[in-house]
Order: structure tokens, then sequence, then C-alpha cells
């Protein structure tokens, strides 16, 4: 039988990674898109190879720069589609390689942009990690080097909270550490029940 697919996903600063780390803790196999976009970046990733006639300026020693990919998508709106257009085949073949190999009877696929992108499609259910707004916006300003610009520019690409709400099976409110961690304990037990 193959494992139970879990889409977790939450807008910025709502405590995603910190809950993907409990499911992890708990033998969980966790599938990180973000892990993944970096490892495709990496010297040695396929991503440098595809993105070069496009962003030639992008690419250095066979890895992509971050801040000139940045920089670049900033001088050029558009220039965002075309991105996505090349890096998220390479994501979708790194996310089926997990798939194929991953050894837990149920998977965390942990993706920022699930319900943005459809990918909740590929899913058995989907957990939402939430926060009150005020929450959200003092945990994401804490960040080194976040403005107040670049969070509204992050949040206007993100589908509203209450959607995502709204869209998701299953809702964690991450108030606290102790708290989420039961939430995810939890889950775990009655997933495990209801598809035994």
């Amino acid at each position: 039988m193959s494992a139970f697919r879990l889409g977790l996903t939450g807008s910025i600063g709502m405590g995603k990674s910190t809950t993907a780390g409990f499911f992890a803790k708990a033998g969980i196999a966790v599938w990180d898109a973000d892990a993944a976009v970096h490892r495709l970046y990496a010297p040695g990733g396929a991503a440098a190879a595809v993105l070069e006639p496009h962003f030639p300026a992008s690419v250095r020693d066979g890895a992509v720069d971050r801040g000139a990919l940045k920089a670049a998508l900033a001088a050029d709106p558009a220039a965002l589609k075309v991105l996505e257009a090349l890096v998220h085949p390479l994501v979708a073949k790194d996310r089926a390689a997990f798939l194929a190999t991953a050894t837990s009877d149920i998977v965390v696929l942990d993706i920022p942009l699930l319900f943005e992108k459809g990918t909740e499609a590929e899913c058995d259910a989907t957990l939402l990690v939430t926060a009150p707004p005020a929450v959200q916006r003092d945990r994401v300003l804490a960040r080194p080097g976040m403005t107040e610009d670049q969070f509204r520019l992050i949040l206007s690409r993100q589908m509203p909270d209450a959607e995502k709400r709204f869209r998701a099976t299953h809702v964690v409110e991450t108030l606290s550490l102790d708290s989420t961690q039961a939430y995810v304990q939890a889950l775990i037990a009655h997933l495990r029940s209801a598809h035994a």
C-alpha cells in the first residue's frame, strides 16, 4: 500500500518549518519544497544549466546565485513566470524521487504554495499551519533583513489565510510549541487509525 500523502502548507511566519520538524521527529518522512530548490540551485544541481540561457547573470560556477536571480526578477516582473516554468518541473521530479523511496506509512509534503499551485490534488489530505495576523507579522519582521515592504510583497503572492483555512482538511494554530507538537502527534494517530 502506498504512503498516505499529507500536504503541509501555511503562509510566511505561520510556523510551517517548526511543524514539519515535529513530523520528522515522530519518524514521518518529510519532503521540503524549499530545501529541494536549494539543492537544485546548489553547485551540481540541475537548475543552473536550465536557467543559464534565460538568466545568464544569475548562474556562476555551476550554481544559481540567488541574489542575482532576485535582482533579475525585481527588474522584470514577467520573469517570475519564466522562472517558475523552468524550475517547477525540476521540483516535481525531486518530489517524485522522494515519494518513490520514502518508507514511512505517512509522508508529509511541505509546500509553501500548495494551494496556489494546485499541488493539493496530489495529496490525500492537507494541513494548514496558521496563527493570528499580529503573531505572523511579529515573527516575520523579527527575521534578519526582513522589512515591512518585503513582508507585504511576500503576502501579496500568497493566497489569503482565510481562503486556505476554507480549503484545508486540517488546521493547526501554532501559538505554542507544546500545543503544536501535541496536535501533530494526535493527527498522526488519527491518520493511522483512519487509514489502517
